[in-house]
C-alpha cells in the first residue's frame, strides 16, 4: 500500500499529515528516503520519521507485564513453570524482550516485533533499564559509589550508569540503580562483591516506559507513542555511541 496510507492506518497521524511529512523527505523505508507515491509492505518493511521507525505493521503488538517473582521470564519452560507467555493472551505469539530473573519482579515487555526487541536488548542501542534494589542492611556512600564506578565479576566489569539511596529504615536500604545492560543476575552479583544480599529487587523503567498502576501478573499494550519513545532513544543511543 501508499506509504501515507500505511502511517495513518496505524493511527499515528492523518494522511495528509503523512504525505506533507514525505514531501519534505523525513520519511524513509528501510534507510532509504521515500517520495510520494512509493509503496510499503507494512508487514516486512521499517517506516520511520527522521530516522526513528514508527509501528505501522496491524499484526504488531508490544505488552507492558508486571512480572511477579518465580514467574520465569522465557517463552516455554522444560521444567513447566509459569512463563511470562503465560500471563498475557496466546494470539498474537509474542516473545519476551530481554529478561528480568525468576527472583525478581517488575517490567518486561513481550512483543512480536522483532526490531523493538533488538533495540531495546542490544547494550549498543543504550536503552537503560531502572531497578528499585531493597538490602536488609545499612549501605553506605561509598558502596553506592563502588556500584557507578564497576566491580569486577567473572564474566567482566559491571557498572551502574546511576545509583542513589532513596530510602532507609529499619527494613534496610533501598537504592535505585540505572543500568544500561542486563547480564544475568547482574545486580544481585554486584552487590553479593560488596557483601551484601539482596533482599528484592524490582525493575520500575525501561527506558521511558513505566507504570505505577500494573500489579504483579497484569498486562497492558503500549500505545503508538510509547513505542516510538523507545525506537527513539534506542536510535539516539546508537548515534551517541558511534561519536
Amino acid at each position: 500500500m501508499r506509504i501515507q496510507k500505511a502511517i495513518s492506518r496505524a493511527g499515528l497521524m492523518s494522511r495528509r499529515a503523512a504525505e506533507d511529512l514525505i514531501a519534505a523527505g523525513r520519511i524513509s523505508v528501510d534507510g532509504a528516503t521515500s517520495s510520494l507515491g512509493d509503496r510499503v509492505d507494512p508487514e516486512t518493511q521499517t517506516v520511520a520519521i527522521d530516522g526513528v521507525p514508527i509501528p505501522t505493521s496491524p499484526s504488531g503488538v508490544t505488552y507492558l507485564v508486571y512480572k511477579p517473582v518465580g514467574v520465569i521470564s522465557t517463552a516455554d519452560d522444560p521444567r513447566h513453570r509459569r512463563t511470562v507467555v503465560d500471563l498475557v493472551p496466546d494470539e498474537p505469539r509474542v516473545y519476551p524482550v530481554g529478561r528480568l530473573d525468576a527472583d525478581s519482579e517488575g517490567l518486561i515487555l513481550l512483543s512480536n516485533d522483532g526490531d523493538l526487541t533488538l533495540r531495546v536488548t542490544h547494550p549498543r542501542y543504550g536503552v537503560t533499564k531502572t531497578y528499585l534494589v531493597r538490602v536488609a542492611e545499612p549501605v553506605g556512600e561509598r558502596e553506592v559509589r563502588r556500584l557507578v564506578v564497576g566491580i569486577d565479576l567473572d564474566d567482566g566489569l559491571a557498572a551502574a550508569r546511576s545509583a542513589k539511596v532513596v530510602a532507609r529504615g529499619p527494613d534496610g536500604t533501598l537504592i535505585e540503580m540505572v543500568m544500561g545492560e542486563g547480564r544475568n543476575r547482574e545486580i544481585r552479583r554486584m552487590f553479593a562483591e560488596l557483601g551484601f544480599e539482596v533482599a528484592s529487587l524490582v525493575r520500575t523503567a525501561i527506558g521511558p516506559i513505566t507504570d505505577n498502576d500494573l500489579e504483579p501478573g497484569t498486562w497492558r499494550v503500549l500505545d503508538n507513542d510509547e513505542i516510538i519513545r523507545l525506537n527513539r532513544i534506542a536510535v539516539e543511543g546508537a548515534r551517541d555511541g558511534q561519536n
